[in-house]
């Protein structure tokens, strides 16, 4: 058994809306599942005729078999849990906070607090709100391709807690997550291990392997839901961390066209604006240029230096955009190891994206080609450690 017990680094900030989540799912089970399940159904309720054709009972059947075998709880799920068959919006949501028993609604739980703190901190608390809804809602979308006539309820926050984990496994590669292993009697003891390592695991072995064996169709579990809210959370991740450079990119290229008549060899304006001082034309240019072989064209050197121009004038959103990009297009380039020290740089001063930084810190280390850079991202790290400890 591999069971995560927890992550670091973590955020300093409290995790309110996570907090919150975990306090509605742990109520709604205390209070309203749990004195259900050990009540008896309506027998005059319309909805348990419906409910017994769902699990194929055809014909008259006894109401002592009924009462022995259907608790209240089983009629409430049936009716507010998401039915493919008849879906509806309201049970879209209600769905999200269900639970089948205390080990499902624990192992959630267990998920959401380990890894919804430092997404909330990432996106703030209204955008965590947002996100786990709307990766709960994509989730039971997915599920309910594969199964469109089910009459089978979907319950749980599983699929919204997925689309956390695709938020965790796209912005914090490098955090590590403590995992408690127990093989009986070799080995009982907890490690450290990578989050991407735990986070494909539960993906590739937990999820996809039996989505494809079972053609969606698991009993008992959702593998579907869990891969649908995952590829949200990865999907949504990725749009809030492009978007604006996109756009800055977008706007920087249109201006360069315009003055495509005027500039004969935009990298060598870029040379020229950066020999003046100009960061901002500088960078204007840059971010304008199409095409990796046009940027291609401007040495190493001078991309880094107007990294760190921008960093120095506090355009902290372009710098990030341009050490990106040098370490996408320059993946062999013997200064990579720059490139991350100067992203990590620029995550560090933009709200609510120190965790994220430390990941930029800790590649810029592993690649360090110098006693200068590898002693930088180290001041970095331990200060980000002695943060998450205060």
């Amino acid at each position: 058994m591999f069971l995560p017990i927890g992550d670091t680094p973590n955020s300093t900030r409290t995790p309110y809306v996570n907090f919150l989540l975990i306090g509605v799912n742990i109520s709604v089970f205390l209070f309203v599942s749990l004195p259900l399940m050990g009540a008896a159904p309506d027998l005059s309720d319309p909805l348990l005729l419906d409910y017994l054709h769902a699990l194929g009972a055809r014909g008259a059947v006894p109401a002592q078999s009924i009462l022995e075998r259907v608790s209240a709880y089983d009629l409430f799920i049936f009716r507010y849990g998401f039915r493919p068959a008849e879906p509806s919006l309201a049970t879209l949501f209600t769905a999200m906070f269900l639970h089948a028993g205390w080990m499902h609604l624990a192992g959630n739980m267990l998920f959401l607090w380990i890894f919804g703190d430092n997404v909330e901190h990432r996106i703030g608390r209204l955008g965590y709100l947002m996100a786990y809804l709307g990766t709960g809602l994509a989730a039971t979308f997915f599920f309910a391709l594969f199964v469109p006539g089910s009459e089978v309820p979907l319950v749980g926050a599983s699929g919204a807690i997925s689309g956390v984990l695709g938020f965790y496994f796209l912005w914090f590669p490098r955090n590590r997550v403590k995992t408690f292993v127990f093989l009986f009697p070799f080995i009982m003891t907890t490690f450290m291990i990578p989050a991407r390592l735990v986070l494909g695991f539960y993906l590739l072995l937990d999820n996809l392997l039996p989505f494809l064996f079972t053609g969606g169709r698991g009993a008992g579990v959702a593998h579907g839901a869990h891969i649908g809210g995952f590829l949200a959370g990865l999907g949504f991740a990725y749009g809030i961390d492009r978007l604006p450079s996109l756009v800055r990119r977008e706007k920087a290229r249109q201006r360069l066209q315009k003055e495509r008549d005027y500039i004969p060899d935009p990298i060598e304006e870029i040379g020229r604006s950066l020999h003046r001082g100009d960061v901002r034309r500088a960078a204007t240019l840059y971010l304008g240029l199409e095409g990796r072989e046009e940027r291609g064209r401007l040495a190493s050197g001078d991309v880094l230096h107007l990294g760190r121009a921008l960093l120095g004038a506090g355009e902290f959103d372009q710098a990030l955009t341009l050490y990106r990009r040098f370490i996408a297009e320059r993946p062999a380039d013997p200064d990579l190891d720059r490139a991350h020290l100067g992203a990590g740089k620029a995550m560090i001063h933009k709200p609510r994206h120190i965790t994220s930084a430390y990941q930029y810190f800790l590649d810029a280390l592993d690649l360090a080609h110098s006693h200068e850079v590898a002693e930088e991202a180290r001041m970095h790290l331990r200060a980000i450690e002695r943060l998450g400890e205060d």
